[in-house]
This record gives C-alpha cells, structure tokens and sequence, in this order.
C-alpha cells in the first residue's frame, strides 16, 4: 500500500473511531440518564433509554441514504467535515438538554449527522484502493472501529468513577469531533475533485481488478443479512454496559464499573477485524460470511443464561466473532456493485443494517429478562445465517 493511501486510510479510520464513540456514549451513561428522569424505576428507565437509543441510531442508518447521494455529488471529504462538525455540535445540545425532548432532539441530530460517515468514509477508502488490498485497509478501518466501540465505555468510565456527570461527558466529546473535522476541512481544501463522481484519485480506476462488475440480486440478499445482523447488534451494544454490570456487582465493583467490563469486551472486537482482514480472501467472502454468522449463534445463547462473572467471556467471545464480518461484508458490497454508485450502495446497506437494525433498541429495552433478550437474539441470528446460505447459493459457481 502506498504511503499516501495509507495516510488516508490512517485518517478516515480515525474518524471511523470517532463515529463509534459518539455511538456507544450513549449506552455508557444510560443508566445515568435513566436514574436521573425515572429513579429507581429501572423498567420505566431501560425503556426510555432503549426508545433514546433507537432514535438515534434510525437516524444514523436511515440517513445514510441521503448521506450517499451528498456524496457522490459532493466528496466525501467536504461530507466528512460535516459529520465531524455536526457530531460536536450535536454533543452541545446534549450537554446543555434540561428535558427528555431536548434529549431526543440531540440524540436525533447526532445521529443523523453520524450517517454521515459510512457512505463517506467507505467509499472514499473503496476508491483508494484496489481488490488486492482493499480487505486489509478495511481490516485497519475494522480496528480502528473497534478501538472506538471500546474507548467509548472506558472514557465514560474513567469519567464517572473521577465524578463527571453524563452531561460533562458530552461536554469532553466535542473536543475530538471539533479537531478532525477541520483537519477534513484542510483536506476538502486541498483535494477539491469529487472522488466518487471522477474516480481520478484512484491509481487503481483502470486495473484489471477492477471490472466494475454488478449482481444486484446477491446485493439485496447481502443487505437484508445486515438487517438481520443490524438489529443483534444495535440490542447487544444498547445495553452492554448494563448486562456486565451483574458481572462487575459480582467482583464487588461498583454498577458503573460495568463500562470498564464493556471496554475489555468490546476490544475482543478489534482481534475479530484483525482476523477477518488477514483472512478475508475475495473468492470465499460469502462462505467466510455465513460462518461467521453462525458462529454469533452459540454466544448469543451462552449470553441469555449467563450468571454472574461468565457474562465477561460470554460476551467478549461474542464481540470476538460478530465484529469478524464487518471487513467482509464491506468488500464484498464492493464486489457486487458499481464504482460510480458505490457511496450510494453503502448508504443504502448502512440504511438497512442500522436503519431497520435500530429497533433491536427498543426490543431490549422493553425486556428486563436476559433470556428473553439474547434467546431471542440467537434466533434472529439464525434467520442472518440462513440468509447467508442463500448468498452463497447465489454465487455458487464463483465458490466451487
């Protein structure tokens, strides 16, 4: 990879860090937010937390489509800069909220300009690279991911064990977004062209790697898994934190201690990306894909009848396979569509796996019972790993 593209690529995963983090602060001081308006009702609390955090991530999937039309008309640096300098204002009226209105408005506006990123970010890499190396820059995007899912507990952990409030912590939250995203803007200054319009950027635009070769039916098929997929995902990460801190009682910490568990947790996560990405080879994405859906199904159990101290290596196992199928399934939206509609293609597979994935919020939130929680999961894993079968079918011939 050359040192220029690798720049990028080192810059775009940074943001990538950053938009988890803005993510997963929200399910780091849940609990805080759901004392402060509902008390020792934690029922009425998990509720409203879980209502707050399908919001927000609705909009960071839905959005995403209109996110993917920006940038194809305008780049995806200039659109970077937006999210960033979006995010960080979002974070102010979240520090400043004094009703749940307010609350929601902020957490709305966060994650519609959160949406931002993946059909930015994504497409901006896609074009910078080529199919030979595209899975390992997608690899080091996956990590940096990763490192933001599990930074974002631990910050709010080290936040609120030094007595921070909820509200401080966004205020903490503004600096980052603030910072990279004029570091985007020096970048939209200096590479004026629209990448994703011209493909001038990338060396690769006319390599025989690159055939532009589009199979739409396998296209759909992989992003109604990422709904499947979407809504484990967005259930498992609302309430993390929570489900860890019976672990973290059990050591005799603190409830809050439970976001240090989730950190630990999550950055399992990262060796899943760096697994995937060394592994992922081009010619068996779609069998590397269902086995590692499958492969969600047993944890997502062990996670439903988990007591006290296994609910650590129960979810760290789980956070160690799910994240495997992020650089996988990101190429291989790469592999079935076309570069001038590549932001676009992201958008709409980030619209379905966030967007419709985001009401696995609002299903935890609305169960106190564990088991009726991840069992449930489990199943819908079922479903995800049956759907990756039929792509496989689909592209049989490519497989053999």
């Amino acid at each position: 990879m050359l040192r220029a593209t690798l720049y990028l690529v080192l810059l775009v995963s940074s943001a990538h860090a950053l938009v988890h983090v803005y993510e997963l602060a929200l399910p780091s001081v849940e609990q805080q937010i759901a004392a402060e308006y509902f008390g020792a009702d934690e029922a009425s609390g998990k509720a409203m937390t879980g209502r707050l955090s399908n919001a927000w991530r609705l909009m960071w999937g839905f959005g995403a489509i209109a996110a993917g039309f920006l940038v194809d008309r305008f780049g995806a640096r200039r659109l970077l800069a937006i999210y960033l300098l979006g995010c960080a204002a979002a974070c102010v009226l979240a520090a400043v909220s004094s009703t749940q209105t307010t609350l929601f408005a902020a957490m709305i506006t966060m994650g519609a300009f959160a949406s931002i990123y993946h059909p930015a970010g994504l497409s901006l890499i896609s074009h910078e690279t080529t199919a030979d190396n595209r899975p390992q820059a997608l690899g080091l995007h996956g990590i940096f991911g990763s490192a933001g899912i599990s930074s974002a507990p631990l910050l709010a952990g080290l936040l609120l064990a030094a007595s921070f409030t909820w509200r401080q912590i966004y205020w903490v939250l503004v600096i980052p977004g603030a910072i990279l995203g004029l570091v985007f803007v020096v970048q939209a200054i200096r590479h004026p062209a629209i990448e994703s319009r011209r493909g001038k950027s990338d060396p690769s635009a006319k390599s025989k790697d690159e055939q532009d070769h589009v199979d739409w039916t396998s296209f759909f098929t992989l992003t109604a898994m990422a709904s499947v997929q979407g809504f484990v995902y967005s259930a498992l990460m609302s309430f993390l934190p929570r489900y860890l801190s019976g672990a973290a009682e059990w050591f005799g910490w603190a409830q809050g201690d439970g976001n240090f568990l989730a950190a630990g947790v999550l950055f399992a996560g990262c060796g899943g990306q760096a697994l995937a990405g060394r592994f992922a080879k081009s010619a068996i994405l779609e069998k590397q894909l269902a086995w590692i859906t499958f492969g969600n199904i047993p944890f997502l159990v062990w996670m439903a009848f988990a007591g006290t101290w296994d609910r650590v290596p129960a979810a760290g196992l789980l956070a160690l396979v799910h994240f495997m199928h992020q650089p996988i399934y990101n190429s291989l939206i790469a592999k079935y569509t076309p570069r001038h509609r590549r932001s676009l293609c992201y958008g709409f597979s980030f619209a379905m796996g966030l967007g419709l994935g985001s009401f696995g919020a609002r299903f935890a939130g609305a169960f106190q019972s564990d088991v009726v929680v991840y069992g449930t999961l489990a199943a819908v894993a079922g479903v995800g790993s049956l759907i990756c079968v039929a792509l496989c079918t689909l592209n049989r011939r490519q497989l053999a």
